[in-house]
């Protein structure tokens, strides 16, 4: 099926109008781990209401799974995965890097999705038919970096803290030493930087399929590659790596493998 790009313009609006009013206006957080902390905001679960009710009233027989809310419809082939805001801890802090997540996948393969940044104003999206950005410079068709050397190239992570126990921070260095720039933070905008052609490499290990599956197709279908670290689809979450070309995305498994 096709998803037109006027209904992600549209949930995009409608979670902006939740999650816009309530970011740098120090609202109440919750913490839903225990022993931890995992915040959550009125802004996440508000949105992904309305979220929720729009693509019930366009795809009523479709399912639907968020990160606030879970799951619904199951059975359905196609099934919508929402978080209504990637980078919580970014949005508390008064950071505008998070973004509102909405992808769809078709048989467990991630077809459409968007990311939009509201305060900035920009939307990144994919339908089906080459990714795109709207905001300020201007409309235009993403394309990913053609860099192939890690030698040459700019990676992020959320932060090293994910890389847990010996193996996983063992993965990191051998990564990180054999990149030219590192930096960390940003979430879902980082992803999006890959598709957008500012970035070459993002790695972030224990993603949940609602943190990467709206990603998927807007890295893809601007030429870049999204796998697990060993290489198997992304859809399902894990320790996912993007790059923006095959032959980088080869180079960090590698470098990843050791």
């Amino acid at each position: 099926m096709t998803v037109s790009a006027d209904f992600l313009r549209k949930i995009a609006r409608a979670a902006a109008a939740e999650t816009l009013p309530r970011f740098r206006s120090q609202g109440a957080v919750s913490n839903k781990e225990a022993g931890g902390f995992d915040p959550v905001t009125e802004a996440d679960q508000e949105a992904e209401r309305v979220i929720r009710g729009l693509i019930r009233a366009e795809y009523p027989d479709h399912g639907i799974l968020g990160e606030e809310f879970g799951a619904e419809n199951v059975s359905s082939r196609h099934r919508w995965i929402i978080d209504p805001i990637d980078g919580t801890r970014a949005f508390i802090s008064g950071i505008p890097v998070w973004g509102t997540l909405v992808g769809l996948t078709v048989d467990g393969k991630a077809e459409a999705g968007m990311m939009s940044q509201p305060f900035t104003g920009e939307l990144f999206y994919a339908t089906g038919s080459g990714s795109f950005y709207e905001g300020p410079g201007g409309d235009r068709r993403l394309s990913t970096r053609k860099t192939t050397q890690l030698a040459d190239s700019i990676f992020f992570t959320t932060t090293p803290a994910l890389f847990k126990g010996e193996v996983l921070r063992a993965k990191f260095e051998r990564l990180e030493a054999s990149v030219r720039l590192s930096r960390y933070g940003t979430d879902c905008y980082a992803f999006a930087m890959i598709a957008a052609g500012q970035v070459d490499v993002v790695a972030d290990p224990g993603l949940q399929s609602y943190d990467i599956a709206a990603l998927i197709p807007i890295i893809e279908q601007a030429g870049g590659v999204v796998t697990t670290f060993d290489g198997g689809r992304a859809e399902g979450g894990g320790d996912i790596i993007a790059a923006a070309t095959p032959e980088l995305h080869a180079a960090a498994l590698a470098a990843l493998a050791g």
